[in-house]
């Protein structure tokens, strides 16, 4: 009896239907290590790039705001000063603003977890339950963020070291320094301690994605039993398979009646094909297939023919010949002329036939009129 724990367990990959469930309810894949990263790299870069910019502009601004002569007292307007020295520096901060904003979507973006959700955000009883939220935070989840965290600060702290040991001698000497040298130098120091330490962000978070990943893909698999119960989902159950197929027989059956009222002969493949052929001399040109049909369609045709009388002779290829190259309402191909003339033949013969014991004709169906039970062409 060992069977049934086994057969819970959540050994096999998700299905598409249970992945589109979890986007649904908002659990997508998601880093905050890669988000961090990411909008740490645009920052960055802005202080690379910009930084000159927004020290030219903070500059400007000090100087508008500490110059001023007796008519600026005069006809001193506190709002139009404040506005005025606020926009000498906010280009340079609708700049970085921008680059923050669109880093903090590159990150969800690149993982394809972009998009709002209306059932993520909604209320969830369960939430509010304090084991639950205590099962959260010291459970697998909560020591996993705990390590990461850990090691963050681990690495974090390893690159500071590294900066400040290399560069503690430039440190220590920029007092004997002119002040414009001194805070040249502080400058680059930053910058570059930024972008070192930026850069190994962006390694923690190369490394949390595919954790990420994996531990998504974990959280979502699926046992045995819950796949069988999503494809009868999905699928239907035999008994729903069963009525749907009754139906479709029905309607099968509703749609060819009048079609076998006016079949010459139906011809057999003989359980997967059926085509039913009309041959009225001096009124059809050439035979007409009124009704055609493979499995329950097949079914139908053959049980009709059967009802109303109508001769129903095997002839495989030849049927699947007219079923590939014929619809229904349409004349047969002209290469299959000789093969069903003297099929028609035999039957418009067909009281003589069974009185003399004269078997049905064997006909040679051409080449290029030749197919499998896919359709696909034979030799």
């Amino acid at each position: 009896m060992s069977e049934g724990p086994e057969s819970d367990d959540k050994t096999e990959a998700p299905t598409p239907k249970r992945k589109q469930e979890a986007v649904e309810k908002g659990d997508v894949l998601q880093s905050k290590e890669l988000g961090t990263a990411l909008v740490m790299i645009a920052g960055a870069a802005w202080i690379a790039l910009a930084g000159p910019w927004f020290i030219g502009s903070l500059k400007a601004m000090l100087a508008d705001a500490l110059s001023f002569d007796v008519g600026a007292v005069e006809n001193f307007d506190a709002r139009s000063a404040v506005v005025r020295t606020l926009l000498q520096v906010a280009p340079p901060i609708i700049v970085l603003m921008g680059l923050t904003f669109v880093a903090a979507i590159a990150a969800p973006a690149a993982l394809g977890s972009l998009g709002f959700r209306w059932e993520a955000i909604g209320f969830k009883a369960n939430k509010l339950d304090p084991i639950a939220g205590i099962k959260r935070i010291f459970g697998t989840q909560g020591l996993v963020e705990l390590i990461k965290s850990l090691l963050k600060i681990l690495a974090m702290g390893a690159v500071g070291y590294w900066l400040l040991s290399d560069q503690v001698t430039q440190i220590v000497t920029l007092g004997q320094q002119d002040l414009r040298t001194a805070l040249g130098q502080l400058g680059s120091s930053f910058v570059y301690a930024i972008i070192v330490m930026t850069l190994a962000l962006a390694v923690v978070g190369g490394i949390d994605v595919p954790a990420q990943i994996f531990q998504r893909q974990k959280r979502l698999r699926m046992s045995k039993q819950e796949i069988k119960d999503e494809s009868k989902q999905t699928e239907g159950s035999p008994e729903m398979k069963g009525a749907i197929r009754s139906k479709q027989m029905q309607m099968s059956r509703s749609s060819a009646r009048k079609a076998i009222s006016e079949a010459t002969v139906v011809l057999t493949n003989p359980t997967h094909f059926a085509v039913a052929l009309r041959y009225r001399p001096g009124m059809d040109p050439a035979p007409v297939v009124v009704a055609r049909g493979r499995g329950a369609t097949a079914d139908v045709l053959r049980e009709l023919a059967t009802e109303n009388g109508v001769p129903m002779l095997r002839y495989p290829q030849l049927t699947r010949a007219i079923y590939y190259t014929s619809r229904s309402g349409q004349m047969i191909r002209d290469d299959l002329f000789v093969a069903v003339a003297s099929i028609l033949a035999f039957v418009f013969n067909l009281d003589r036939a069974a009185a003399e014991g004269i078997v049905q004709p064997d006909i040679e169906v051409p080449g290029g009129a030749r197919f499998d039970e896919d359709g696909r062409p034979t030799a």
